[in-house]
């Protein structure tokens, strides 16, 4: 009897949770708030910081280098991760990811990526940080931050939403001025879905003064004038090169 009850205690041990139960433990709905402080902080700001890192999946100890080394630059005003927070989307996976993130001293949001959809991992990211469509405003500019993981869905669900992108061109209107874009996954990468990469570029030039998108998802650092219009667009290397963007934005431009 004793052998059995040994038994049975050492496989409830092993087997205490799927990997992607879904069962999220701690902090949620993590983007909204970090919003509200990022627009509390950065109202009628004429010129802010932002600090773009994205793909710290697997890279826990870069990723708390880059951590330490933002923490250390006051004049930041708030981060944007590009996704790609998990290499396989378990529910641990992100608890992990989230409580390291969370050490930053900056408010901040994170974007869905690739990775982070596998399994039930898109649930997980809404559990913990919310929609993956999602929109912010610092300083009068409107920060589009949007969800490009096409191949993941299977195209089951429209990404990028365009019903969204529209919403949002005059959503707040006389609160912004400019735009700026976020996503994981760049056009003409395999994961955006190309049918729609020139209809996508439309949907953003439509926005009041769209100034530059971001993306990660290449694990190189990059830039590119995709459409040949002037809008580039900068792609950031992953957490293991310990590289990250920072961008000032002041009332004439960026740097």
């Amino acid at each position: 009897m004793v052998c059995c009850c040994l038994a049975f205690i050492g496989c409830d041990t092993v087997f205490d949770v799927h990997p992607y139960d879904v069962n999220i433990r701690g902090e949620k709905n993590i983007n909204a708030k970090r919003i509200a402080l990022i627009e509390k902080a950065t109202f009628n700001k004429d010129t802010i910081r932002l600090a773009f890192i994205s793909d710290s999946h697997k890279h826990y100890n870069d990723l708390n280098g880059i951590i330490r080394d933002i923490n250390r630059r006051d004049t930041i005003d708030f981060v944007v991760h590009g996704g790609d927070v998990t290499d396989c989307g378990t529910t641990r996976e992100y608890e992990w990811a989230r409580d390291n993130i969370a050490h930053l001293n900056k408010p901040y949001v994170v974007l869905l990526g690739n990775h982070d959809c596998l399994g039930t991992g898109n649930s997980a990211y809404e559990h913990i940080f919310g929609n993956p469509d999602f929109s912010f405003i610092a300083g009068r500019i409107k920060f589009l931050c949007l969800n490009t993981n096409a191949i993941e869905y299977d195209y089951s669900r429209p990404v990028p939403n365009f019903d969204f992108m529209e919403h949002e061109i005059t959503s707040r209107g006389s609160e912004f001025d400019r735009t700026i874009v976020c996503m994981h996954a760049a056009p003409y990468s395999e994961q955006f879905n190309n049918n729609v990469a020139k209809v996508f570029n439309y949907y953003i030039m439509n926005f009041p003064q769209p100034l530059f998108c971001l993306y990660g998802h290449g694990h190189h650092t990059e830039q590119h004038d995709f459409y040949d219009n002037g809008l580039i667009y900068y792609q950031i290397g992953n957490a293991a090169k310990r590289q990250y963007y920072i961008f000032t934005i002041t009332p004439k431009g960026y740097y």
